[in-house]
């Protein structure tokens, strides 16, 4: 069996979940009261609980059924991050312009999806490996290229590619904007729920970690 699973978690419940990124970094206090850091991970990564998203017996349900299907953390699947889920604001709609994911050479056909946080040297750069199919928009030099026949996109890993006939030119700004999700797993082997308890409104954990995918 294929090790990630092309499907999406329970939209309604990931939207009430709780998480965000963690990063990794260890801090030394040096005598001289200067610190000492190191950046373990060059990139971040996502953890949510998405028990707080679970609102009735039917959520419960639909869970249960989905981590079967997902043989527990055997599995990846898509998550919905409720925080964190375009190109652009989370109040505005993707436009072809939101992001920069390359510069064409008139001879590179493939680029990779990104999100850009911050700016100058200091931007973080991420990947992009689930975009919704969709929902991708790419423009060239600000023009966005709306033929079927200029570009495609593997919803599987964040490739736009384009035809022979619209590869960019030498420094021509490549843009894309898009929505997308989380490759994530269960972080855990079990889902304990107890149904009195449920009722009393006490919420189950159901962590879940962002994977590479």
């Amino acid at each position: 069996m294929d090790s990630f699973h092309e499907v999406r978690f329970p939209v309604g419940v990931s939207f009430g979940a709780t998480g965000g990124p963690e990063r990794r970094n260890e801090i030394v206090a040096l005598t001289s009261g200067r610190e000492r850091r190191n950046l373990r991970f060059a990139q971040s990564r996502r953890h949510f609980d998405a028990g707080t998203g679970v609102r009735s017996l039917a959520d419960l349900y639909e869970i249960i059924s989905f981590f079967e299907a997902r043989r527990g953390s055997f599995h990846g699947f898509r998550f919905r991050d409720p925080f964190d889920m375009k190109s652009c604001p989370p109040d505005n709609a993707p436009s072809a312009t939101d992001q920069i994911i390359g510069t064409g050479d008139a001879a590179t056909a493939s680029f990779q999806l990104i999100k850009r946080y911050g700016s100058g040297a200091d931007s973080y750069l991420r990947r992009i490996c689930k975009p919704v199919e969709g929902s991708v928009r790419v423009s060239v030099d600000g023009m966005e290229r709306s033929d079927p026949a200029d570009f495609t996109v593997d919803h599987e890993i964040g490739i736009v590619t384009f035809g022979p006939s619209a590869i960019p030119a030498n420094g021509q700004v490549v843009r894309a904007g898009y929505e997308f999700d989380v490759p994530a797993r269960f972080d855990t082997e079990r889902i304990a729920i107890s149904l009195s308890a449920f009722k009393a409104g006490q919420i189950p954990s159901i962590p879940i970690v962002e994977i590479e995918p």
